[in-house]
Formats: C-alpha cells, sequence, structure tokens
C-alpha cells in the first residue's frame, strides 16, 4: 500500500504550535532510573536532577481511545499528522543553565519549531523539530531541541543497510546485553506505549525489525551515565546525540566514550562493529 500523499503546507500549520505545563519534580521517578542503572546512590528532594531524567517528568497519558495501533498517542495533536508509519526520535541537542532540583514544581513550554520533508534512500522523510524550555522558581534551567523523524514502513524483513563503523579508540568502555525488562521498564518511567520495544510479535510482524528496539533516549541516558561515572562530579552543560543505527535487545551494546577539552565525545558499536549512536557533552 503506498503512503498518504504529504501536504508539506497543510503539516507547517502546526509550526509555532504550543503547549505548557507545570509539574511537581517527585523523587520516585529519579529513583527508579537510578535503579534501572544499577547506580549505587539515587538523587532525593532537593538535590540536582542529572541530564537527561527530565525526560521522566513532564509526561503525556493519553487515553486508550486516543491511542493509535503502534501504541503511540493519535496524531493530529500537538504533533502535525505526519501521514508516514514510522517514527523515531532521530537526535537531541540540550543546554543547561542550572539543574532542575527534586522536590519542587517546574514548568515546561513545548513549541513545534519546524517541519521539513526530504527523500532518502528508502522514500520520504519528514523532519520535526520541537523546542522546549525548562525552568524553575521562574528561572531558565535547560533549553532542549528534539528532532523526530517519520519515515515510510517496509512491507517485508529486509537487513540493515551497511553501517559506519565505530571509532577504535575508546578510553572508556562498558558493555551491556539490553533485555526486556530493561526496555520495559525505561518504556514505564517514560510512559513509551511504542510496542516495538516490548511487543516482540508486533515489531517483528508488523514493523519488521528484527528484534525488539532499543529506545533512542535511553542509549542516550546510557552514554551520560557511561560520562558521569568516569567523570563523577563534572556537571553538563550541553548534550547533543544522533541515532545513526538501531540496537536490539538480542545484541550486547557497547558503550564508549573518550575525554576531549572541556568535555567527552560519546558513540555506541554493535557487535559487528557499527557506529550506533554519537554524542558529546560539554562539562561546565
Amino acid at each position: 500500500m503506498s503512503a498518504a500523499p504529504i501536504d508539506l503546507d497543510h503539516l507547517r500549520q502546526w509550526v509555532g504550535r504550543a503547549s505548557s505545563a507545570e509539574q511537581f519534580l517527585d523523587p520516585f521517578p529519579a529513583r527508579a532510573l537510578a535503579g534501572l542503572l544499577d547506580r549505587a546512590e539515587a538523587p532525593g528532594e532537593g538535590d540536582a536532577l542529572p541530564l537527561p531524567w527530565h525526560w521522566l517528568y513532564f509526561l503525556d497519558a493519553p487515553s486508550r481511545a486516543a491511542t493509535g495501533a503502534d501504541g503511540h498517542p493519535q496524531r493530529g495533536g500537538f504533533l502535525p499528522p505526519v501521514p508516514l508509519p514510522r517514527r523515531m526520535w532521530a537526535a537531541g541537542e540540550m543546554t543547561v543553565q542550572q539543574p532542575l532540583r527534586l522536590g519542587r514544581p517546574a514548568r515546561k513550554t513545548s513549541t513545534v519549531r519546524s517541519v521539513d520533508l526530504k527523500q532518502g534512500k528508502a522514500g520520504s522523510l519528514v523532519f520535526v523539530t520541537v523546542a522546549h524550555e525548562l525552568e524553575q522558581d521562574g528561572q531558565a534551567c535547560i533549553s532542549e531541541l528534539q528532532h523526530i523523524v517519520y519515515r515510510e514502513a517496509p512491507t517485508a524483513p529486509a537487513p540493515l543497510p551497511a553501517g559506519e563503523a565505530a571509532p577504535q579508540e575508546a578510553a572508556w568502555s562498558r558493555e551491556l546485553q539490553p533485555d526486556p525488562v530493561l526496555l520495559f521498564r525505561f518504556s514505564a518511567l517514560t510512559y513509551n506505549g511504542h510496542r516495538i520495544h516490548y511487543d516482540r510479535d508486533y515489531a517483528t510482524r508488523e514493523e519488521f525489525y528484527p528484534a525488539l528496539v532499543v529506545h533512542g533516549p535511553l542509549i542516550a541516558t546510557l552514554l551520560l551515565d557511561l560520562a558521569a561515572r568516569e567523570r563523577p562530579g563534572a556537571q553538563p552543560a550541553q548534550f547533543r546525540f544522533r541515532a545513526q543505527r538501531p540496537a536490539f535487545d538480542t545484541d550486547p551494546l557497547r558503550l564508549c566514550g573518550r575525554p576531549e577539552e572541556g568535555g567527552a565525545a560519546l558513540w555506541t558499536s554493535d557487535p559487528a562493529g557499527f557506529l550506533g549512536m554519537t554524542a558529546s557533552v560539554r562539562f561546565r
């Protein structure tokens, strides 16, 4: 079945649409994520919230009736109704003016910044960029850009295309075996209903992935966790990441990094040596 035509002018009517929410930053989600990451200690009330743990807060909670067959919220609300079935968080960047503090209210304002159409090897791609501003006690804390890509779905299983070789000169390295429990817990903590992360039949038979897909935001969180383990006490001022190749629960995931002036370069590689995600962090 061919994809519906893409009316870019219509989709760009969502540019400038904004949404704002206020939430008390309860320590429990942070404590739960600390457990998921095997951290010996968890931040508590009054402590700074590590980056990018703000992803645990200000979550949408659509009703079952407002949830699509893939587990995502139905389209046409805050985000434009892009008529392409596959959606992924492709990249992000954030700047920290000061950390958020647990045990206090905070506010998040989100604005659709841009909608663009491009043609890739597998067909049409629509990129939606959303800007997020987080503040607390009237002070700016985190500015973030979220880059979402929509693309056409395959009609049959197909091997992943050849990837880019990962760097070999890692100073920091940690191997992790993703499993369904890890993916389920992160889905629950971020209220991510996308079935490719926990429903193996759906992931393999409907979206034709070879296994459960590891969340891009989880991988980004794990990379910053690696940097935090190697540079304890260092406070991120900027963080950027870009997904290049999906990771699956059937393969070990290698988290890598090396210090650079003022920060660190971070990346993941799979058992074949292909680059999965690239990231960079700059410390204060």
